[in-house]
Order: C-alpha cells, then sequence, then structure tokens
C-alpha cells in the first residue's frame, strides 16, 4: 500500500479545452523517433507550440473533457512525462491515454472543475490519494478523483517497467 497522502505541487503551465488528441498531443509525422526523451521536442508542435517552450519541469497542464482521445499511441503520454509535465488535470481522459499515462508514470487525475479552476500561472497542490485540488493563488478547494492504490504504487515507482523491475528483482 503506498504513502498516504501524495501531494503534487506545481504550476499549471496551459489550460486547454475538450476533445485534445493524440495528434494534437504528440503529431503522426514523429511516430518514428524511439528515443523517448526526443519525444519531448514535438509536444504541442503543431498546434500549441508555446507549451512546450514554457513548460517547465513539474508544471501541470489542465484541460477539459476527452483529453488524449483518438490513437491509442503511447508517445502522446510519453511527450508529456518527457517534457517534464508533473501530471495532467482533465475532466475526463481516453481511457488508452489513461492507461498509457499511468503506466509511464505521467499522473493523469480526472477533475470536473479543474478547467473551470485554473488559469495558467496558478500554483496547485494535488492530494493524488484524498482526491482534491487546491489552487492556492486564489485559494480554492475542489475535488478531483483520488487514484486507486495500484496506480499510485506504479506512480510511486516511476512507472510500470520500473515498478516490474523492482517487484521481480532477483527473482530467475
Amino acid at each position: 500500500m503506498p504513502d498516504a497522502p501524495l501531494i503534487l505541487h506545481g504550476r499549471v503551465c496551459a489550460v486547454l479545452g475538450e476533445n485534445i488528441d493524440t495528434d494534437i498531443i504528440y503529431p503522426g509525422r514523429y511516430l518514428n523517433i524511439t528515443d523517448r526523451a526526443q519525444t519531448a521536442e514535438h509536444l504541442f508542435e503543431l498546434a500549441y507550440p508555446s507549451i512546450r517552450r514554457d513548460l517547465q519541469p513539474g508544471d501541470f497542464v489542465v484541460a477539459s473533457k476527452n483529453f488524449g482521445c483518438g490513437s491509442s499511441r503511447e508517445q502522446a503520454a510519453t511527450a508529456l512525462k518527457f517534457a517534464g509535465a508533473g501530471a495532467v488535470l482533465a475532466a475526463s481522459f481516453a481511457r488508452i491515454f489513461y492507461r498509457n499515462a499511468i503506466n509511464l508514470g505521467l499522473p493523469a487525475v480526472v477533475s470536473p472543475q479543474a478547467f473551470s479552476h485554473c488559469a495558467p500561472g496558478d500554483e496547485l497542490e494535488i492530494d493524488l490519494t484524498g482526491g482534491s485540488v487546491h489552487n492556492v493563488t486564489h485559494n480554492i478547494v475542489f475535488p478531483a478523483a483520488p487514484l486507486d492504490p495500484r496506480a499510485v504504487e506504479l506512480l510511486q515507482a516511476g512507472g510500470l517497467i520500473p515498478y516490474l523491475k523492482r517487484k521481480h528483482a532477483g527473482v530467475a
């Protein structure tokens, strides 16, 4: 069982609308890049290039409904993680994007109110286990879905692969 609470601190880098699909997050023309760190260079390249420039390590991306819809490409979550995003908050996520994010160690936080209570530059504290978001800048607290303890374990390990490596270390 993970230690509780697990609280993330960071700044909102961008607030996006609904139906932000994987082509917007990571353009399909770069799918041949196999170095995960290089995927960050093309994050939001076509639609929101300023996000890539402005995103600082630990920053949050906030969106409305259906973030990560479209294809099942893992590179969309990978680009966010390797660009340094601390978490993505959205009213809802496409299911495959959500799983990809958690498996890669990128917190995906479901919070229907985040879109209307956050602006770029706001400082946030996200309680992943308690299910709340505190917008420190405006002193507003609003709900978020608490992450399943298994998802928290994956995030604390740095993703599915590091989790499995630790769990099975020394097992032949």
